[in-house]
């Protein structure tokens, strides 16, 4: 019985062709991007070059295209990302450790916090940086972009704090360590993989984000790669769909390569392994 039945067989059939249409779709817009960024004369439709050019990643390899608005979105994003992993990692050790009754209406107003639409936010949010003087300032759209990724940091870095055995803290300061000891060298090392997955969450969200950017920073030399790809879209509609092909591979290997190192380095398996006995 089972997927060895006719139905079972049948089932199993319907499964893998849904699974199938679904790996076609991901994979066509993957395919256009290879194939017309190696494309000079490239256009929406999923076509074979008459000849393999380097020319298009030539002509958006320049400072202006892309070097200094990767280098903004690595400022904005990664320090959007240290500021709430570490904010976040000193929010959730209370709530995680201590059983008060604050805690429950505490984390609900937090997720409150993350269904509030961030274009409702942004008129009094612009209002109070040009009063702060903030406005064109990367510091400032780094501390606003952590603020906005804080809440459901919290939540994620709370519940891999509460996998990590209180009881290897009791003993830590059993032999004299303070409470800050204990999170930054006890705590923190055994969710590595934890503090990864929210590295990565918070990083990705930062370096996709168009809108907040976009209004907080006037200066073309300080917006980040999301906003400069408008480069690409010329006037009356013209789109220059190789360069914008080529630009959209550079601009995704810095994400692939930090997923691939921070996965490497701060993920792998459970930290916990072997540290409490039986």
């Amino acid at each position: 019985m089972g997927l060895t039945s006719p139905s079972g067989r049948s089932l199993r059939a319907v499964s893998n062709s849904v699974l199938l249409v679904i790996a076609v779709c991901f994979a066509l817009p993957i395919l256009w991007l290879l194939v017309a960024s190696l494309d000079t004369s490239a256009t929406l439709s999923l076509k074979l070059p008459e000849s393999l050019s380097l020319k298009n990643f030539a002509e958006v390899m320049t400072p202006e295209l892309a070097f200094v608005p990767l280098g903004n979105s690595l400022m904005l994003a990664g320090g959007c990302a240290v500021i709430t992993v570490i904010v976040a990692v000193l929010a959730a050790y209370p709530l995680s450790r201590y059983r008060m009754r604050v805690n429950k209406p505490f984390l609900y107003g937090i997720l409150f916090g993350t269904c509030l639409p961030i274009t409702a936010m942004m008129v009094p949010v612009y209002s109070l940086f040009v009063s702060l003087n903030l406005i064109d300032s990367l510091g400032g759209t780094i501390l606003f972009l952590a603020a906005t990724s804080l809440p459901m940091a919290i939540w994620m870095m709370k519940n891999f704090m509460d996998s990590v055995p209180i009881s290897l803290e009791e003993a830590a300061w059993m032999d004299g360590a303070s409470m800050l000891t204990t999170l930054s060298r006890v705590v923190v090392p055994l969710m590595r993989p934890g503090i990864a997955v929210v590295f990565i969450f918070v990083f990705i969200g930062a370096w996709g984000n168009f809108f907040v950017p976009f209004v907080l920073l006037l200066s073309p030399d300080k917006q980040p790669a999301a906003v400069s790809i408008f480069a690409f879209f010329g006037q009356h509609g013209t789109v220059a769909y190789g360069q914008l092909a080529a630009f959209s591979l550079v601009y995704s290997v810095p994400v692939l390569a930090l997923y691939v190192f921070v996965s490497r380095v701060l993920g792998g398996g459970s930290a916990l392994a072997g540290a409490v006995k039986g």
